[in-house]
């Protein structure tokens, strides 16, 4: 994409900016990394969040908000107790759906595909970089069962803190990463008009079709 728009213009007049086919990158990754980077730099809050939508084995949607942790030609990174709904779905259906959503930039990016999960090693990795405080409620909070009261959670979470004080806490062997490999992605950009601009890339052999949709 030559002559990238730039940000402040593309926050201000976003609604009179067409995007083309010839503007998009060739690698859909790619294009989302350079919109993930105009997000950061316009200052929009936490624009690393994205829904996470997973199904259960009897049908039955769900969704959340969680933050993406990393992103490259292998696909889109979080991180999770393996005992939580989310990756409990993820482990009867290992097929999910993210969507990102950048108001004032009038954009938004729609991407599905298999999830798996990432080795135990890179999950180690990222936990031993999480704050401290992260590290010891990945212990104390058994995600998403009920909880009695909240007293209940303070206790275990000074449990643990009194269990690993002075020493480094170590991640949970319920804990971890996955990845979702994109098959599909879709970039959106808002008008003012509800003529949007969409495109499509969907995986062909080893590279991507891309296809404008009708708003």
């Amino acid at each position: 994409m030559s002559g990238t728009v730039p940000i402040l213009r593309v926050v201000a007049d976003s609604a009179e900016q067409t995007l083309s086919k010839a503007e998009m990158d060739p690698d859909p990754i790619r294009q989302f990394q350079r919109w993930l980077s105009e997000a950061q730099a316009a200052g929009i809050p936490e624009p690393t969040a994205m829904t996470l939508a997973t199904v259960d084995p009897d049908g039955t949607p769900s969704a959340r908000t969680v933050l993406l942790k990393h992103v490259d030609g292998h696909g889109f990174a979080f991180f999770t107790n393996y005992t939580s709904r989310k990756a409990t779905e993820l482990a009867a259906n290992p097929l999910a759906a993210l969507v990102f959503f950048w108001a004032p930039l009038k954009r938004q990016v729609c991407i599905q595909g298999a999830v798996s999960r990432l080795s135990p090693a890179a999950s180690r990795a990222y936990f031993a970089n999480r704050p401290r405080g992260s590290q010891v409620g990945a212990w104390a909070s058994k995600q998403s069962q009920v909880a009695d009261s909240r007293d209940m959670l303070d206790r275990r979470v000074a449990e643990v803190e009194e269990r690993y004080r002075d020493q480094p806490v170590p991640c949970p062997p319920f804990w971890g990463g996955f990845r979702l490999r994109p098959e599909i992605m879709e970039f959106w950009h808002g008008r003012e008009s509800r003529l949007h601009d969409r495109f499509r890339y969907s995986r062909a052999g080893t590279g991507w079709a891309i296809e404008r949709l009708f708003p």
